[in-house]
């Protein structure tokens, strides 16, 4: 008689194989809800997505009704742009000139150029509604460009600008002169180095710092140090959030390769917390606090304002609940938490984001502002984890070098900085710092409100965001109407207003009615006229008929 135990063990081996399986299905399964429903969480759908969306642009007859108004609407708004246009050739010559000129050999410009503006809208704006890319002067919380406009700078120099032009360039002038004398020596280290060190510790609450070049190359060292020290693969980054252009941390539309190591999940999400706390590969997890604006959305641009569904509304309470969970599921696991501050650091605290929000991250990674106005990326961190070696594996290292790391001149410009932060005296700028920023929101969506203009403004302190109350294909146009007030904007239009932190109320007084005024002029000239029936469901389901409409009449 043949014995069962062949069989028996084959069964044994079935049910392994398939409870491996299930195991597998089940953690595959989780992965997936604890993805972000939106494209920003499916990064190869994104890419996919953009792949097939056709190029389509509306000629002058279709370009002022794209959504159904009647003649006499359409002419308002065709009147309206070409009075502005008008306006743009006198006010904006000779920066128009020079940007056209510039443009034709910097592609940084033909990007931004070309991207202002929902692309079916952009070549008529930019054939009549270019704007200058140039400034010659900054003083107090203004720019002047090369036609002699002074400005209110709501730019913030993206992120850079915490403290006002006039604290930055005090502390290059300073670093210049104490720098002077090593000049652009590199390798060596200035002696100015250790007090930067020493006070990047105590700000950071952790042991040691290493110098990079810029925020990109913090956040990338930060990582692969996290994977070195943890030998695990992945990263988790939130549906949304940006940390530098790197390919890691871009797993969607503008990165040509997919990164194969990289989780993007949803943030403030029991599926994530579920996920982080089964998975056995994921070395880190990156937080950009900015994001606690607008959780799992990406940086608003008016190059993408296509309806009026942008929305953003800051919960420092619920966000700070999140992070607290998140920092507990971190330990329990052995994942890095790493907090880019590259670009809120000591924006909202002299502490940064760690203080602001009362929870403390494995690493941080600052950059922007930290030296003074130069370029330059740190990153801190645990001495266990900051460790680019092996003292039993001498060849198994983590390198990381640069040529510019350290530089003479940024770590004196970074002592200033850090100098003026420790300050007492200057410290007393960040209290009640919410509360005025805060109220002066308030304030200006009051005006708002009491005018009927379909425009509002949320903020996370200094940092704001514009949104708009009523459904419209024609929001970015605003961006026009304050430029011609004198309102200096980013090339991302009104999804970031960033104001520096010594606005007083008399100069936010001042661009408040700038804004309304702009406001008002838009009105006016009929853009946010809408159908009672229209929404913003009906603009997309609108856009997406245009979109197929060309893509399968070729």
């Amino acid at each position: 008689m043949d014995s069962p135990l062949p069989i028996l063990s084959f069964a044994a081996a079935a049910t392994a194989v398939a409870a491996a399986g299930f195991s597998k299905f089940q953690a595959r399964l989780a992965l997936s809800r604890a993805k972000h429903r939106s494209l920003g969480g499916h990064s190869k759908m994104s890419r996919m997505v953009a792949r097939l969306i056709p190029f389509y642009e509306f000629d002058i007859n279709d370009f002022f009704c794209s959504d159904a108004a009647p003649p006499e609407v359409a002419t308002r708004r065709q009147d309206g742009f070409f009075r502005l246009a008008h306006l743009y050739r006198d006010k904006f010559a000779r920066g128009r000139e020079m940007t056209a000129q510039a443009a034709t050999q910097i592609s940084d410009l033909q990007f931004t150029e070309s991207y202002r503006v929902p692309f079916q809208y952009s070549r008529l704006v930019r054939e009549h509604l270019g704007t200058g890319a140039f400034v010659q002067s900054s003083a107090g919380v203004t720019v002047t460009d090369l036609d002699g406009n002074i400005s209110y700078d709501l730019t913030g120099s993206y992120g850079v600008n915490i403290f006002g032009n006039d604290f930055y360039k005090d502390c290059i002038a300073r670093a210049e002169a104490r720098a002077h004398a090593l000049g652009p020596v590199l390798g060596s280290y200035h002696p100015v180095i250790a007090d930067n060190v020493k006070r990047l510790c105590a700000i950071s609450g952790l042991d040691e710092v290493s110098f990079h070049m810029s925020g990109t190359e913090a956040v990338m060292q930060a990582v692969r140090l996290a994977r070195y020290h943890t030998r695990r693969s992945h990263l988790v980054r939130f549906a949304g959030a940006y940390h530098g252009w790197w390919g890691d941390v871009q797993p969607g539309v503008g990165n040509p390769i997919s990164p194969h190591e990289t989780y993007t999940l949803a943030e403030m999400s029991e599926q994530t917390l579920r996920v982080l706390r089964t998975r056995r590969d994921i070395a880190c997890v990156l937080v950009n606090p900015l994001q606690a604006l607008h959780p799992n959305a990406n940086a608003p641009a008016d190059s993408a304002l296509v309806d009026s569904s942008r929305a953003g509304r800051f919960d420092r309470a619920a966000y700070t609940a999140w992070l607290k969970s998140l920092r507990q599921v971190c330990t329990e696991r052995n994942i890095v938490l790493i907090f880019d501050e590259v670009f809120v650091g000591f924006r909202l605290a002299a502490g940064g984001a760690q203080e602001y929000f009362g929870v403390r991250a494995d690493m941080v990674t600052y950059g922007k502002s930290l030296a003074g106005g130069l370029p330059v990326g740190a990153v801190c961190g645990r001495k266990d984890l900051m460790r680019r070696f092996r003292e039993d594996h001498p060849v198994d290292v983590c390198f990381a070098r640069g040529t510019f790391n350290s530089h003479p001149y940024v770590m004196t410009a970074m002592d200033e900085f850090l100098t003026r932060l420790s300050d007492p005296a200057f410290h007393s700028i960040y209290d009640g710092l919410d509360d005025v920023w805060n109220e002066r929101a308030r304030r200006l969506n009051d005006m708002l409100a009491e005018r009927d203009l379909p425009v509002r403004v949320c903020n996370l302190s200094s940092i704001w965001m514009v949104h708009y109350t009523e459904p419209s294909r024609y929001n970015w146009m605003f961006q026009y109407y304050l430029r011609l007030e004198q309102l200096a904007l980013s090339w991302v239009g009104t999804g970031r207003l960033i104001f520096s932190l010594n606005y007083t109320d008399a100069d936010f007084a001042e661009v408040a009615k700038r804004f309304v005024a702009a406001a008002e002029k838009m009105k006016q000239d009929g853009w946010w006229w809408r159908e009672a029936s229209l929404t913003n469901k009906g603009i997309r389901r609108q856009v997406l008929k245009e979109i197929m409409t060309r893509r399968f009449s070729r």
